[in-house]
């Protein structure tokens, strides 16, 4: 008998861009950048683009559910990314089917605040989110906005997000990717917690670009995207760090709408992968 492949698998679960930049787009973009086959399982059609979010419209939650069982019955994903979740009756449906597939890492990026500033969560649906999609997530990923939303504090330095990662982890995370994007400084710190502390520091420089739309929603699925090829989760992260930030880099310079612009997801795109199945 001949030998039989398989992709490393990646599912999202999140809304739209119709501007290609962040969301369900900016998913498949990177996960095929990285080599992985993508699926999708879209939460929200989001009428935004480069300047901010015009409108968004929810999908049913039984058609996300639908959505969801159709992917798990036919390809099970080495890992799950969950972006924009905006209503509790999304958390509560999506919790409900994943709670199913526990055997399936998740890495969570709680989607509240758009690049743009527009917000993009109802109020009611964070406590759902932190009972629910946290207990289920292998990674949580905010950004110092996010971390402020779910703390209640501003988060604006280094000390602040010292404090907000212990705050979050309180709500019990197994782990925390608390991501410094926003410091007003030349060397940009992210913090990884787990229920221990600080276990390590990601340093980059930053890069003078507006070009950083999608930056996060790529940042979670490139994590998703390495764990599904097997690496441990902190090495996961560092290599998704860096795949970012070669996708800001070569972005940097580019001028794609009137706003901030999307990252370069293909600047180094990787062949399929293909592991042998035994």
């Amino acid at each position: 008998m001949s030998k039989q492949y398989k992709y490393p698998t990646v599912l999202t679960i999140a809304g739209t861009d119709p501007s290609g930049g962040a969301g369900i787009q900016a998913d498949l973009k990177t996960f095929a950048a990285l080599g992985c086959y993508g699926m999708s399982v879209i939460t929200a059609l989001v009428a935004q683009n480069t300047c901010g979010v015009k409108a968004i419209h929810s999908v049913p939650p039984d058609f996300v559910k639908a959505q969801l069982l159709a992917v798990l019955e036919d390809i099970k994903p080495d890992a799950i990314k969950i972006g924009m979740v905006h209503s509790v009756e999304l958390v509560t449906v999506i919790a409900e089917v994943l709670q199913q597939h526990n055997d399936i890492p998740v890495v969570f990026d709680p989607v509240m605040i758009a690049t743009s500033g527009d917000r993009l969560i109802e109020g009611d649906t964070v406590k759902a989110i932190t009972e629910k999609l946290f207990p289920l997530s292998i990674l949580i990923t905010p950004n110092m906005g996010e971390a402020g939303f779910l703390t209640g504090m501003p988060v604006n330095t280094i000390e602040d997000m010292h404090t907000a990662a212990s705050k979050i982890m309180a709500m019990k995370p197994a782990t925390l990717l608390l991501k410094g994007g926003h410091l007003e400084s030349e060397e940009l710190i992210s913090l990884l917690a787990d229920s221990s502390g600080i276990i390590k520091r990601f340093y980059s420089e930053k890069i003078n670009t507006k070009n950083i739309h999608g930056s996060g929603c790529t940042l979670s699925s490139a994590i998703a995207s390495f764990i599904a090829m097997g690496l441990p989760l902190a090495e996961a992260v560092a290599q998704a760090q860096d795949y970012v930030h070669g996708a800001i880099y070569n972005a940097a310079d580019v001028v794609c709408g009137k706003g901030r612009g999307p990252l370069n997801h293909s600047y180094n795109p990787l062949k399929m992968i293909k592991n042998e199945m035994v």
